[in-house]
């Protein structure tokens, strides 16, 4: 199992098919974790768009569900979990990238087109 780790954050991620990068980001409010495509979501997002694209999700950082781990930032907690996501892409080499997101995911895709509009 895949992690990126930074400053006392540990973010688990995974990677499925290939083809242009897209960010996954799970619903479940502040629970999103991988957990999610297989038992919350419409469909398997991981499974499903793997023919076309490079799938890349990621569990929360403290998801009940999830592997990732790291304090959460108090003064800018949108902008932390943010720093994840694009943390996790620096780590894997992506600088253009797709992204989708359900529930929460919305105002993570806005915080991040604020934090690296790039």
């Amino acid at each position: 199992m895949p992690f990126y780790e930074h400053d006392g954050v540990r973010i688990h991620y995974e990677e499925n098919g290939s083809g242009f990068p897209l960010l996954l980001i799970p619903g479940g409010g502040l629970n999103g974790s991988l957990d999610f495509w297989t038992n919350g979501s419409p469909f398997n997002a991981m499974e499903v768009l793997a023919d076309e694209y490079r799938c890349i999700g990621f569990d929360l950082r403290n998801a009940n569900a999830g592997q990732s781990s790291g304090p959460v930032q108090l003064e800018d907690a949108w902008g932390g979990y943010v720093g994840d996501m694009l943390g996790v892409l620096d780590h894997l080499g992506i600088h253009e990238v797709l992204v989708m997101g359900f529930c929460i995911g919305g105002p993570f895709i806005l915080k991040m087109v604020e934090v690296g509009p790039d």
